[in-house]
């Protein structure tokens, strides 16, 4: 007897736990035996009535599909291979292998596998385990559910905090400059792997991260408070990946400020050394009198008041002369990760085109013996053979002051000289110019300034590092 299309009947159902009635008792033809699923609608009581033929007390037939009738269906809907079976094909024309079972009433759906991978004869093995579970009475999706948990609780026992910190580090190395790599790599080596490098990452807890801080949080402060800091984001990464579960011990606020003593309070400020800005001109005079790329470098830094990497790494991609503008990308910007534009004055316009002149390759400042960038304290060396006690960094400190004392320009502008970050994160939101006009009048008065006529008497004084950094 042909099947006949499912259709809705209404029934005042008393109960919910109707599973089988007779036809007799809903006026459909007698030759039909219904298996009725509940489902109560907004708009009433309506059951979905699916006739079947009288033949239901015999063997279901099962392997209905082919693989070539599978390959040839495209019409959404459920095609049925039997015993649960079922190929799905969804709007977009994607096929997947699912079981549909009833648990408790319910009738769920468990997905085997994209048709288009599984075979057919894979998909049947699979359904055949799946009611293999049923008839023990076990649900097939809780059980894969529960195995996929054990394995992953079985693969965080073995995931050791070192293997999360070489997950972490792969992710983020690309984006961090040669400096931050090995700090990264350096200080979880030295301090953090000895203690809990090899433990399983899952039971790295506050008393092994203690261990590791304690030793150092005075006597190294900065160096303990960034190792905190690496290793809490570690830690979050590997609770991300479920490896672990639970606060993260290394977590500074409400957590470790409560054990440790702020490192603000304990850190002692450093001081560098820089010149006042009265003799700069006569310092000026001197560092063009010495040639070589590493004289030249530190002039450019002077007068473009950037911070040495900066002009260490300098390349002639981002150099731009008509224009007059050197634009340092995001990712060399160590401190504040935000693009540059640096205004080009005219000395630093020459300054460049000498350098181009012996250009070898796309940096700008290389290093003679090497053919590498200039080392990270070649331009401090050279202010040691000029017999100078000042630092590199201090030149900012320079330039800010003079800006400050001897021009009207605003403190916004100054600021955004030196690559600060102007105002707060709501006024930076708002914010979507860098003054770069303004900039650039500033940089022509601060080289007209380095160029004109020596004073005497100059001295060294010492400029907190905060000042400028």
């Amino acid at each position: 007897m042909s099947e006949v299309s499912p259709r809705f009947v209404h029934y005042r159902a008393c109960s919910c736990t109707i599973e089988k009635k007779t036809a007799e008792n809903l006026s459909l033809p007698r030759f039909y035996l219904c298996i009725i699923v509940l489902d109560r609608y907004r708009a009433g009581n309506y059951i979905l009535v699916r006739p079947m033929a009288r033949t239901m007390g015999k063997r279901m037939r099962t392997e209905k599909l082919t693989e070539r009738k599978a390959g040839q269906l495209n019409k959404r809907g459920y095609y049925n291979d039997g015993g649960g079976l079922y190929l799905r094909v969804a709007k977009g024309g994607s096929k997947q292998w699912v079981f549909r079972f009833t648990m408790d009433g319910r009738l769920r759906e468990m997905g085997l596998g994209s048709a288009e991978i599984l075979p057919l004869k894979e998909a049947r093995l699979k359904a055949h385990d799946c009611r293999k579970l049923r008839l023990a009475n076990i649900d097939p999706i809780e059980q894969r559910r529960s195995q996929r948990t054990t394995a992953r609780v079985n693969t965080a026992r073995v995931m050791t905090f070192r293997k999360c910190a070489e997950g972490y580090l792969e992710a983020h190395w690309e984006s961090w400059d040669t400096r931050t790599q090995q700090a990264w790599a350096g200080t979880l080596a030295r301090y953090a792997y000895p203690v809990f490098g090899d433990m399983p990452v899952a039971v790295v807890g506050l008393d092994l991260v203690l261990q590791v801080l304690e030793p150092i949080w005075k006597s190294k402060t900065k160096t303990a408070s960034r190792l905190r800091g690496r290793i809490e984001s570690i830690l979050d990464w590997a609770t991300a990946r479920t490896f672990r579960q639970g606060e993260n011990p290394a977590r500074w606020r409400g957590h470790l400020d409560q054990l440790l003593p702020q490192p603000s309070k304990l850190r002692k400020v450093k001081h560098r050394a820089a010149l006042p800005y009265a003799a700069i001109s006569a310092f000026t005079v001197e560092l063009r009198q010495i040639a070589g790329a590493a004289a030249r470098a530190l002039e450019l830094a002077i007068l473009t008041a950037v911070r040495t990497n900066e002009v260490r790494g300098a390349r002639w991609s981002e150099i731009d002369f008509a224009e007059r503008v050197w634009t340092i990308p995001a990712e060399r910007m160590t401190k504040t990760s935000r693009e540059h534009r640096v205004p080009l004055s005219e000395r630093a316009l020459e300054i460049l085109q000498e350098q181009q002149q012996v250009r070898e390759s796309d940096l700008v400042f290389v290093s003679g013996r090497t053919g590498r960038p200039l080392g990270s304290t070649t331009l401090l060396k050279l202010l040691g053979h000029m017999g100078r006690s000042v630092t590199v960094h201090g030149f900012r400190s320079t330039f800010r002051d003079w800006a400050a004392e001897q021009t009207n320009f605003p403190r916004d502008v100054c600021e955004m000289a030196l690559a600060h970050v102007v105002g707060n994160q709501v006024e930076a939101a708002y914010r979507r110019g860098d003054l770069f006009r303004k900039r650039q009048q500033l940089m022509e008065a601060w080289a007209r300034y380095c160029a004109q006529p020596a004073k005497t008497g100059e001295k060294v004084v010492a400029l907190q590092t905060r000042q400028a950094r």
